[in-house]
């Protein structure tokens, strides 16, 4: 009892004392509020139930506890700021990764680095007590009591505990990474075209495809049990058994899906130059009147025609983006066989057929009327037709033989023309032995006709014996005259033009000394009936009137180079390109610049191979350009090149009426100088 009457004396005492400073402050008038009246006794409530000690600790002072190796610091060591930049890049992230990039076949390096470090991951399987699904998650298990039991304790523990305070000076800085926004790529495909079939089915017809069917699987029963040797006479296909081809006709009747797979991938692997292709024009011509320039878009090339030259190009004349190129080689001691290839721009990457030869080819041609059939034109002196509806073999429908008939040289071109009266298809074909014949196609076979043998006049060869004999020209080129078929005009190693007819076999209706070196081609105008152009090793191109050769060139320009080709726009009578041998290519334009190219840019470099071949895609402002080295290049036009296509009410009467100008300004003084 003795201390609960020591602990009442002191609590009276408080009392006491509490009462005393309250007056004290009546007395002062700062007498505090009824709330912090209130709030203050309730302080010293229960403080009857405390021991002695437990009762002075509230009077004693702070203390704050150090640990024993803590660094003394001077006042002004404590004043001093120290600034810590954050960031959020990670120290062991790499500085230069290089990763190989599939599109464009290169290693390249990666300018954006991924600075996230994770440093503790863990799937949490905690849910909000007050959320839906927390609730229901209670609700199941049965464990609200617990939760709300847990919850109070935890609080009691809480209120009862004395308060940590924190001795130290902290502060709570937060950093955010940047977040890259997502992107959304889009990309719409041409919808494939759609053909309703419909058709009638008969008991008949189904039988007669089962037997077709069951002859089929007999056949194959015969190939597999056939032996492996095969006689030397026969054509024998190399690392071919009888499985593979069973195999092969499987494939066959899936080759159309595959085909249209194949053309799908291409056009996503190559969509940024099909864009181009559709929608691209070059900004830069509107600021720069009477020059252009050319894009390149595809690169068509095939692995084994790389040690082949291209040698001749023609487009379809039913299917736009169809193309046959002819591979040779110019070495004629070394004749390694040739390729006829047959590419699309919708796939770029492989050629849709392949046919091979025994001999280079140098020269092709596609009929406008079939589009199935080309004529093609060997180093070895023979001509051959192809058939693309046969594409499944190699040998040609039609070929010439030293027995039916062939040249002695080799046959640099060959040209389709119109069918004979009987209606038989035939080509014309020219040679350096300097005979120029004609082909039929009968029906089982090829037969030839000698159309007129050039000779140089005025010059003779004298034998050992003293006799005199013609010398005889070496054709290299010709042309048909568009609007009068049976003239044409051919070109010599000689550098002579010949103007012919089909009705007079030994005598010219014209010659001119067109240059001093060979004629490499030699062009009509697509448009204006009486132009053609030409063009030379001496390194000139030449527009003449053939219906005053005596006159002389329209124009002459100088290249500086070798001439390999040159041609004609299908959409313009006075815009033509050429290209040199060391890799440059021209395109003029007679109707704005009569002494100047539009544009003139190298294709590629004379280290890396020379030019040999380029053709206008009649449909698309695209220019193809071939090398020496199996590849093909392909550029597209920008709007300076080709302001006669986007000119409204642009005809041949429009296009015939400037080239009839420009050949009044050439011819007019010269008639009067006469």
């Amino acid at each position: 009892m003795k201390p609960a009457a020591r602990g009442s004396k002191k609590t009276l005492a408080s009392s006491t004392l509490i009462s005393s400073k309250l007056l004290a402050g009546q007395a002062k008038g700062n007498l505090p509020s009824d709330a912090n009246l209130n709030r203050r006794e309730s302080r010293f409530v229960g403080m009857d139930t405390l021991d002695g000690d437990q009762e002075e600790s509230w009077l004693q002072p702070k203390v704050l506890t150090k640990p024993p190796d803590q660094l003394v610091l001077t006042e002004q060591e404590l004043k001093e700021e120290h600034t810590r930049m954050l960031t959020a890049n990670n120290p062991r992230a790499p500085s230069n990764p290089i990763r190989f990039n599939f599109k464009e076949s290169t290693y390249k390096a990666i300018t954006q680095v991924d600075n996230v470090a994770v440093l503790f991951q863990m799937d949490t399987n905690l849910l909000h007590k007050e959320s839906e699904e927390g609730r229901r998650q209670v609700e199941k298990d049965g464990t609200a009591d617990d939760v709300t039991s847990a919850e109070s304790g935890e609080g009691g523990a809480a209120d009862g505990g004395p308060k940590i305070q924190n001795q130290f000076n902290y502060s709570e800085r937060a950093a955010q990474t940047l977040n890259h926004p997502p992107r959304d790529r889009e990309t719409m495909t041409d919808p494939p075209p759609r053909l309703n079939f419909n058709g009638s089915v008969s008991q008949w017809e189904i039988h007669d495809a089962y037997v077709e069917d069951i002859k089929r699987q007999q056949l194959s029963k015969e190939k597999a049990k056939t032996t492996k040797f095969q006689v030397k006479d026969e054509p024998k296909k190399k690392g071919l058994s009888t499985m593979d081809e069973i195999e092969s006709d499987e494939l066959q009747k899936v080759s159309g899906g595959l085909s249209i797979l194949e053309r799908m991938v291409n056009q996503n692997t190559y969509d940024e130059i099909s864009q181009d292709f559709k929608y691209w024009e070059d900004a830069a011509d509107e600021f720069r009147s009477g020059q252009g320039s050319l894009l390149p878009l595809w690169k068509l090339s095939y692995e084994k025609a790389r040690k082949y030259s291209v040698t001749s190009l023609k487009w379809n004349s039913k299917y736009k983006d169809f193309m046959a190129v002819g591979y040779g080689s110019h070495s004629f001691m070394n004749d390694k066989g040739g390729l006829l290839c047959f590419y699309t721009l919708k796939n770029p990457s492989f050629p849709e057929f392949i046919f091979s030869a025994n001999s280079g080819i140098s020269s092709l041609d596609s009929n406008t009327d079939d589009f199935n059939l080309v004529a093609v034109g060997f180093y070895s002196g023979n001509v051959a037709v192809y058939d693309l509806a046969q594409s499944k073999e190699d040998n040609p429908v039609y070929t010439s033989t030293a027995l039916t008939g062939k040249h002695s040289d080799p046959v640099w071109q060959v040209a389709w023309q119109k069918p004979d009266p009987d209606g038989f298809l035939n080509f014309y074909s020219i040679s350096s032995d300097g005979v120029m014949k004609s082909w039929t196609l009968m029906k089982n076979e090829l037969q030839h006709a000698e159309v007129i043998q050039l000779r140089v006049e005025g010059q003779s060869l004298v034998g050992p014996s003293g006799v005199e004999s013609e010398l005889l020209g070496c054709g290299t080129c010709f042309d048909f005259s568009l609007k009068l078929d049976y003239i044409f005009l051919v070109g010599t190693e000689e550098g002579r033009i010949h103007k012919c007819s089909k009705t007079y076999i030994n005598q010219y209706l014209d010659t001119a000394q067109a240059h001093n070196m060979t004629i490499y081609s030699l062009k009509m105008n697509p448009i204006h009936p009486s132009v053609f152009l030409t063009c030379s090793a001496d390194w000139t191109v030449k527009v003449w009137n053939h219906a005053e050769l005596e006159v002389g060139p329209l124009f002459t320009f100088d290249l500086n180079s070798p001439v390999a080709d040159a041609c004609w726009a299908p959409y313009a009578s006075t815009v033509f390109a050429a290209c040199t041998i060391d890799g440059f290519v021209y395109v003029y334009d007679l109707n704005i610049n009569k002494y100047a190219p539009l544009c003139k840019q190298q294709i590629l470099q004379s280290k890396k191979g020379k030019l040999t071949r380029l053709v206008f895609n009649p449909h698309f402002p695209v220019l193809i350009v071939s090398d020496d080295r199996g590849t093909l290049y392909s550029f597209k036009l920008s709007p300076n090149l080709r302001k006669v296509e986007v000119e409204k009410g642009s005809s041949d009467e429009t296009e015939m009426a400037k080239m009839d100008k420009l050949i009044s300004f050439v011819l007019e003084p010269l008639l009067v100088k006469q």
